[in-house]
């Protein structure tokens, strides 16, 4: 009997913000994404979906950590493309990072709004990181095994795109007791999207629920 081929996941980061650790971050990723049983590469760089080599093609779902930098709109309508046709999307953190003109969503960010689901707004109120308890909100092959737990991360909070986000985890605001949203499923056309808040650092990358949280994700965002 043949075996069946590895899935292929790719490891995208993209950015300027020094607050970010892009070359540690495509490591880790590539570490967790061998640890879910995919073939992964690393790559930097979004300017790859138009025309792409095979090596982007043939990856059955991107992970992009992405901080600031330059993510043409026809790149990202051409990501959006091959979502919709059956690939998956796992972004996670700063990925949703967009820009802003006239105090709003720029433009030039729609179609890769669209397909992530969300934006980043702020940190909220108060402090911009701190230890938390994640709150499991519902069952799903993303969240499988995996039961409240406490880390120390980022604190992001963010505009959701539209109603087709399915709630998978939140923290509760220190100060009033608000629930915000940390992990969220989706489905494009015939793709996958999930979008995981958590994930600043090191302090957050090495967490057990995190990394499985990660390793479900791309299973399910890849279809297995």
């Amino acid at each position: 009997m043949t075996a069946l081929p590895a899935p292929r996941a790719m490891v995208v980061v993209n950015g300027d913000d020094i607050h970010h650790d892009l070359i540690t971050a495509s490591l880790v990723f590539q570490q967790i994404g061998t640890e879910a049983g995919f073939a992964t590469t690393r790559a930097a760089g979004t300017g790859r979906f138009i025309d792409p080599l095979p090596v982007t093609s043939q990856a059955d779902v991107y992970l992009l950590y992405t901080s600031g930098g330059q993510f043409q709109t026809a790149q990202q309508r051409a990501l959006a493309a091959a979502i919709a046709a059956g690939k998956g999307l796992v972004g996670i953190h700063c990925t949703n990072v967009m820009g802003v003109r006239d105090g709003g969503l720029d433009p030039a960010d729609r179609p890769f709004f669209e397909l992530l689901g969300n934006r980043y707004l702020s940190h909220g109120p108060g402090h911009h990181e701190g230890r938390h308890t994640i709150e499991i909100a519902a069952e799903h092959p993303v969240t499988e095994g995996v039961t409240d737990f406490e880390l120390f991360d980022e604190y992001y909070e963010f505009e959701l795109a539209d109603d087709k986000a399915d709630i998978l985890a939140w923290r509760r605001r220190a100060d009033d007791g608000v629930l915000i949203p940390v992990l969220y499923a989706r489905e494009i056309g015939a793709g996958r999207v999930v979008y995981l808040a958590l994930g600043h650092d090191l302090r957050a990358w090495g967490e057990p629920p995190f990394r499985r949280l990660v390793r479900q994700a791309l299973a399910w965002a890849a279809g297995r």
